[in-house]
């Protein structure tokens, strides 16, 4: 069935991606598919979440930042592979399947190691980020032959932030003291 409704959404979009679409495509009654999906969102999020399962994770006790950039890149990587599943990445805003799941659990564990001290805050960040990017990839945005680079080097950009310390906040700092005693 997920191979159906991946097949449908190559050929036809994202938009086309229905349970009587599926269920045509596999040559059955649309009611058969309910005993194995819930609904049409249920449906996409099993796909979207067996799609994350190529999605490569680094070895434990790999350095923090270099796993996090290895399962960010491979996100994007994957992402770019099925551009015709990015709009429902979108509009799901994301994946919430076990594979999602597992992912969440080790990008958290590494986001902590790294010193972060909002993970799920950045944890969002950057699958927003990848998302985001995988959206544009090929368009006039990001031409054909940038994105790969363009991707890596904002994700550097974006994990230098995450892991420095917090830049004080005005009239919380040494700074803002200063100011008020002078």
């Amino acid at each position: 069935m997920l191979t159906a409704a991946r097949e449908l959404a190559t050929d036809q979009g994202a938009d086309a991606l229905s349970m009587r679409a599926v269920a045509r495509r596999l040559g059955v009654a649309p009611n058969a598919l309910y005993s194995h999906v819930a609904s049409r969102t249920d449906l996409v999020d099993q796909l979207l979440d067996d799609v994350l399962a190529g999605i490569r994770t680094p070895e434990p006790g790999a350095d923090p930042e270099a796993g996090i950039e290895m399962i960010m890149t491979s996100t994007y990587r994957t992402l770019t592979a099925h551009p015709e599943l990015v709009p429902l990445y979108l509009q799901r805003q994301g994946a919430r399947g076990p594979n999602a799941i597992a992912l969440g659990e080790v990008l958290d564990a590494l986001l902590a190691r790294a010193g972060v001290d909002e993970v799920p805050d950045a944890r969002r960040a950057l699958i927003v980020h990848a998302i985001g990017f995988a959206a544009f990839a090929g368009s006039d945005v990001l031409p054909a032959d940038m994105p790969v680079t363009a991707f890596s080097k904002s994700l550097r950009w974006l994990l230098a932030g995450m892991t420095k310390a917090p830049a004080p906040r005005p009239g919380r700092g040494p700074s803002q003291r200063c100011l008020d005693d002078g």
